[in-house]
């Protein structure tokens, strides 16, 4: 799918209502708190959308974890995954969702308990985390927005999209110039609009 016709579809729907306050970090509130508890919702958010179209995402109608014939993400981690390695989406989406799931649950990177301290390299944590949760978006957009829309998704996935455009656009989240790649016309749209 085009970036055109992805902003035209994301367009009808992404609402009027202002996302950009919502994403503010509240008077008082400690910052990194602020960080995870949204990056959570944004993992579930994706998650869950996601989980809407596995039936239509498999290792044979995504044998590549890609946006666009030049955007192929392969999946690298401290464990089996020592070097970028190819996969199909599928794949990719669940080793993800599992290190994503796995640093939420890790104490020492997430703490849930009061008066402990957030690591010094939290904010660097929360950038990877975000910017690879940014690969499931440009995933549906590109390859499964079609059935996302038969599904009658698409006013949940643009919102969620837009929420988590403007949350990283308010904390300066972004990780090189190609941070949104193929989705960069949608959203500087979201961004002008917004």
């Amino acid at each position: 799918m085009t970036s055109r016709r992805l902003r035209q579809y994301a367009e009808q729907t992404l609402g009027s209502g202002s996302l950009r306050k919502v994403v503010k970090l509240p008077e008082g509130e400690n910052l990194e708190e602020w960080l995870a508890v949204n990056v959570v919702d944004f993992y579930n958010q994706i998650n869950l959308l996601y989980g809407s179209i596995t039936e239509f995402c498999s290792p044979v109608t995504c044998p590549e974890m890609k946006a666009t014939e030049e955007f192929e993400y392969l999946w690298q981690d401290n464990g089996r995954y020592r070097r970028p390695t190819k996969m199909p989406a599928p794949e990719y989406v669940e080793h993800l969702m599992a290190w994503v799931q796995a640093s939420i649950d890790n104490e020492q990177v997430f703490p849930s308990r009061i008066g402990v301290h957030f690591p010094k390299t939290f904010l660097s944590t929360v950038r990877q985390l975000v910017k690879r949760l940014f690969r499931v978006y440009a995933h549906i957009y590109c390859h499964h927005y079609p059935v996302i829309v038969a599904l009658g998704l698409d006013p949940h996935m643009n919102t969620s999209f837009k929420h988590y455009v403007l949350f990283i656009k308010e904390f300066n989240l972004e990780s090189g110039k190609d941070f949104y790649g193929p989705l960069q016309d949608m959203v500087e749209a979201i961004l002008k609009t917004e």
